[in-house]
């Protein structure tokens, strides 16, 4: 437990400023980074499946994917549009099973390579893509504050269903996948997503404000001159949202739990691998793109 918080306590200050204030570039090289640890830990976990991952490649694949995400963002203009990054997710979605059943055609015995190249397709769809929607998230309008909004509603919700799940909770929810997860953790889950990060987005302008004051983000990155949005609708991107991390979270244990594994590695003391840290996030944040790109292209 003291190695879990004492992580907390350090990484946490670094990704919000991270977040807030770094320009596009940096957070697209450190989102790459991230997810290269990602899925290196990812392709270790399909090895206990039978599967000899197509290593080099997909990662050669991915980190192509997010130097055009940087190099966007270092030519100091705004990273890419929404309509751009919708093109290009989708054109490396749909080439990347091609590209590596191609590379698994080399593979011996043959019946080796089809395994492989779903796990490496698998990886980029899981992990890369999005991370990727992350970053081009932060360059919109508000990005910056939309993301943190974000990791409140999962971080909120992840401690009040570890800490209420252990201390109340009777009633498991998901047994075969995650023995530890129970019903009482999840509602505590939802309740504490809704009141702390539907606060944080009703009350965005004042709070976007405040962080200008302090120079923690500039003046495109929070939510001014909006008028009050309306509750409900935030209510229930709360909960779409919390359902998303909490589904992810699951997921993850699914995938785990297969290889045989507690953690998907060591990298982070108290918190397991990158992917055991990030997994809620990986399934929330595609959520919150979706919201953010039908606001800008509506």
């Amino acid at each position: 437990m003291l190695k879990r918080v004492v992580t907390a306590i350090v990484l946490i200050p670094v990704v919000l400023l991270l977040v807030l204030r770094a320009p596009i570039w940096l957070v697209a090289l450190v989102a790459a980074v991230v997810a290269l640890l990602t899925v290196a830990e990812f392709l270790k976990l399909t090895e206990s499946y039978g599967v000899r991952p197509i290593v080099r490649p997909t990662y050669v694949f991915i980190a192509l994917f997010f130097l055009f995400l940087v190099i966007g963002g270092a030519s100091g203009k705004p990273l890419i549009s929404t309509d751009q990054f919708v093109v290009g997710a989708t054109f490396a979605s749909a080439i990347a099973p091609f590209v590596f059943l191609t590379i698994g055609m080399r593979r011996e015995p043959l019946s080796a390579g089809y395994p492989a190249a779903a796990a490496s397709t698998l990886a980029f769809a899981y992990v890369a893509l999005p991370l990727g929607m992350l970053v081009q998230l932060r360059q919109q309008w508000a990005g910056a504050f939309l993301i943190l909004y974000l990791f409140i509603v999962v971080w909120a919700g992840d401690i009040f269903a570890y800490f209420v799940g252990r201390s109340i909770g009777r009633h498991l929810m998901a047994p075969r996948v995650s023995p530890k997860k129970t019903w009482e953790g999840a509602i505590a889950s939802v309740i504490a997503s809704v009141v702390i990060g539907g606060a944080l987005f009703y009350y965005a302008t004042p709070v976007s404000t405040e962080l200008l004051h302090w120079g923690l983000i500039q003046p495109r990155d929070g939510m001014f001159g909006l008028e009050q949005p309306a509750l409900g609708p935030i209510i229930l991107l709360t909960v779409i949202l919390n359902a998303a991390a909490q589904l992810g979270d699951l997921v993850e244990s699914l995938i785990k739990r297969g290889a045989g594994v507690k953690d998907s590695g060591t990298l982070l003391p108290g918190h397991g691998g990158m992917l055991d840290r990030i997994d809620a996030l990986l399934f929330a944040a595609p959520v919150l793109w979706i919201y953010a790109a039908w606001r800008v292209m509506q």
